[in-house]
């Protein structure tokens, strides 16, 4: 058996009219029609809710949408399954997702990752063909998406019902993928906690676990007998120029009764589609993510590439802290001052009651409600 993975798929305007047309020669190119066509079976993150409504939710960031004419592509395209455990699904809020589900299920495509309820985004997908069983688990974090006793939306990763909901799963079936929406954007390596997390997901029963957010190619490695994937990069998302967006990977798990292997098929944008990747520029993005996978297994590479990672990130992370308003005045003060000003910023003091407030769970807990009531109380 042959199934192809693929990972972030936004169909956006340039393209709409090739997917209303099921144009899919437009979208994929002759190569990977053939390879898609070959596989037993394809699964992908749909990254947007197919809706016809604007009706975005409150949230920091964009808020995408996918007319539901584009469906045809979808389905013309072979996808057989989706996850929709993402960190945009619900963007156009309850209405969107319903509209989601209703269009994937009239043009024939399966999903997992969301649903009204807990319980229902949290059911696993199992495929069995040939006498093999194989279940796929979608889990995201947490975001403005994520699904509560209350109100629609995705399955979060939570190591308190996630991890059991593997291991479950792991007892129904031959094999296991876990389809994690999570990670660093445009970081092409895994933070300290996300491998400790996928490290654990791994131990818990799945076979392969295939990190899908980052919009970059990463990089991967084995452990205890699972193959990890810390970012496969975009399969077809969006008209940006940023580098790391114009290159991804198909990831081909080819199972049967007595071997399981993973290979690893490049593909670069090409204007507002997607080609197979070929000659210097395939041996340019998997040469990278050799590069990288043999990196990451150097002990502490991985913790200090973060923290030098961490350290280019702040002033991102002052403009969150301090408000759009304060930070655009500290912008202005920290350039006059030549960039010293930022470095004082948070005195010790200060950064050590912040540090205590984003990682002790109960501060964590209360601040977040806290500031979510403010948001709502200004909503109405």
């Amino acid at each position: 058996m042959e199934i192809l993975i693929g990972a972030d798929l936004v169909p956006t305007r340039p393209n709409w009219g090739a997917f209303a047309e099921a144009d899919t020669h437009s979208i994929l190119g002759q190569e990977l029609c053939d390879l898609m066509e070959k596989a037993d079976f394809r699964v992908f993150n749909l990254e947007a809710p197919l809706t016809d409504e604007e009706t975005p939710i409150a949230k920091c960031g964009p808020s995408l949408r996918i007319p539901t004419r584009t469906a045809p592509g979808l389905r013309a395209m072979g996808v057989d399954l989706v996850t929709i455990a993402n960190n945009h699904i619900l963007d156009q809020g309850e209405a969107g997702l319903r509209s989601t589900i209703s269009t994937l299920e009239r043009f024939g495509i399966s999903w997992i990752g969301a649903g009204m309820t807990p319980r229902e985004a949290a059911k696993p997908y199992i495929l069995e063909r040939e006498g093999i069983k194989v279940g796929f688990y979608p889990c995201a974090e947490h975001e403005f998406s994520i699904v509560t006793e209350n109100s629609a939306g995705a399955n979060p990763f939570d190591p308190l019902w996630s991890l059991d909901h593997i291991r479950e799963l792991k007892q129904q079936c031959d094999y296991v993928a876990v389809l994690y929406h999570g990670g660093r954007e445009k970081y092409r390596y895994p933070s300290p906690e996300l491998r400790k997390v996928c490290r654990r997901i791994a131990d818990k029963g799945a076979d392969l676990v295939l990190c899908q957010h980052s919009h970059c190619v990463g990089c991967q490695e084995e452990w205890n007998g699972s193959t990890i994937v810390y970012g496969q990069g975009n399969f077809l998302l969006g008209r940006s120029n940023v580098e790391e967006y114009q290159t991804g990977m198909l990831v081909k798990w080819i199972l049967s009764s007595r071997e399981r292997r993973v290979e690893y098929i490049p593909v670069e944008k090409s204007g507002a589609f997607v080609r197979l990747a070929g000659g210097e520029k395939a041996a340019e993005i998997l040469g990278g993510f050799q590069d990288r996978s043999e990196k990451i297994r150097t002990p502490g590479f991985v913790e200090e590439a973060y923290a030098r990672h961490a350290r280019e990130s702040v002033l991102e992370y002052y403009g969150r802290s301090l408000g759009r308003r304060r930070y655009c005045i500290f912008r202005a003060l920290n350039l006059l001052c030549g960039g010293h000003l930022r470095e004082r910023c948070y005195s010790s003091a200060d950064a050590l009651a912040l540090i205590n407030t984003l990682t002790c769970e109960p501060h964590r807990e209360l601040y977040a409600s806290a500031l979510r009531s403010q948001v709502q109380s200004r909503e109405k």
